[in-house]
């Protein structure tokens, strides 16, 4: 009898024993689960920022349509439009007056800087930027209040030949301010010995497009 009960004493041990090992090993299987939560987690975090990108994207496409945007060139920073070409000031205008004082002949040989937009798109420049009813009906763009104009004389991206025409006709500064300095620069001159361009502009002249 003493032996039946010893050994049936020994089995309830044993099996006690076995249901402890069950119960721990339990643990670190829940345990196990942090990390893939943790990944999970990560994954999560990185979706987000990839997804912070956008901004940057739609910021340049706004810069690569600017109606005028800022350019170098041998008399310092200009303004100019978002094809590189230059613009100018005229003297005969008055700043924040709403209106051009260029008109006919002198509209053919400076054309209006015109744009579809209300509220253009501007790149480098600091000068306040606005619109008037342009003398051709369109929407004329000012910097600083002033009207800018192309000049038919210039060619090709760098062309400053306007600059100083008639003494009344100039480049203009980020800030919106007249650049009044030498008259027929180019930021893109011709290389030793070639011949100059037939078309270049005169220096100032208001009997050849100064009005």
């Amino acid at each position: 009898m003493r032996i039946t009960r010893f050994a049936a004493a020994l089995v309830l041990s044993a099996a006690a024993g076995v249901g402890l090992v069950a119960c721990g090993s339990t643990t670190p299987a829940a345990s196990s689960s942090s990390p893939a939560a943790t990944q999970s987690s990560a994954a999560a975090g990185s979706e987000t920022s990839a997804g912070s990108q956008s901004p940057a994207g739609s910021g340049s496409q706004a810069a690569a349509g600017a109606a005028l945007r800022v350019a170098s060139s041998p008399l310092g920073q200009i303004v100019v439009d978002g094809k590189g070409m230059t613009v100018y000031m005229f003297d005969k205008d008055t700043q924040n007056a709403g209106s051009s004082a260029c008109s006919g002949q002198c509209a053919a040989k400076w054309p209006a800087v015109s744009t579809d937009s209300t509220s253009p798109a501007v790149e480098g420049v600091t000068g306040k930027i606005g619109t008037i009813k342009g003398t051709d009906g369109k929407n004329q763009l000012t910097v600083d209040g002033w009207p800018v104009y192309y000049f038919a004389g210039d060619s090709k991206v760098g062309d400053t030949a306007g600059q100083g025409v008639g003494g009344i006709w100039w480049l203009i500064g980020p800030d919106g301010k007249k650049i009044g300095a030498a008259t027929g620069s180019s930021a893109a001159p011709s290389a030793p010995g070639s011949a100059s361009a037939p078309d270049s502009a005169p220096a100032a002249s208001s009997s050849d497009g100064g009005y």
